[in-house]
């Protein structure tokens, strides 16, 4: 038999053997051993960081959802609210409006959350927070700022019959800083706050 054909036969059979090697290293044994370590070492975090009350699911840290009176798209004075969202707050539809910052559609639609946003809360335009009136690139940001849920304070309290000054305590209480001390911004987890709020107003 010709000596190249044989020494083709033998480079074929090779790169074959490192294919089916390579497959099984990286495409099962890493993936199993690396979440095997997530679960282990980050449990919480590895299965989604799902929030349970009173044994029931209520949602996820990482995932925003909406807080409007149910079976209507009307925001509920009981609860904060968290950053608008066009995709209603759909994982599976995650990604911004990709509209430009000097866009006539996205200034117009600005203007119009900002005058909604100040009439619930009864507080002046100006005091109306971008997070407020502005949805993340993600579009399902779980957290807001604090300066956005202290404007929330007064309209909270009211509706659950609590004084502002408990309120305005669980908003201290449930402001994280910047990770690490000096990345992003300090920021409030909207579930974890009305978690912790509904506990309070039933107690």
């Amino acid at each position: 038999m010709n000596n190249s054909v044989v020494n083709t036969g033998r480079m074929l059979w090779a790169a074959l053997r490192m294919l089916l090697v390579l497959t099984v290293v990286t495409g099962i044994l890493y993936p199993l051993m690396v979440t095997g370590i997530g679960r282990l070492a980050f449990h919480d975090q590895a299965n989604g960081s799902i929030v349970e009350v009173d044994g029931k699911e209520v949602g996820s840290k990482l995932i925003g959802q909406s807080w409007n009176i149910k079976g209507t798209d009307k925001p509920d004075p009981k609860w904060f609210q968290g950053r608008p969202s066009h995709s209603g707050y759909d994982p599976l539809a995650t990604g911004s409006s990709q509209l430009g910052a000097d866009d006539p559609a996205l200034v117009k639609a600005v203007a119009a959350a900002k005058k909604q946003v100040a009439e619930f809360n009864h507080v002046p335009e100006s005091a109306v927070p971008k997070d407020a009136v502005t949805g993340s690139a993600s579009a399902i940001d779980p957290d807001i700022s604090p300066a956005y849920a202290r404007i929330q304070v007064q309209r909270v309290a009211e509706a659950n019959g609590l004084s502002v000054a408990q309120v305005e305590k669980l908003v201290r209480e449930h402001t994280q800083g910047r990770t690490a001390g000096f990345l992003g911004e300090p920021r409030v987890n909207v579930l974890e706050l009305n978690i912790a709020l509904r506990e309070l107003a039933e107690h």
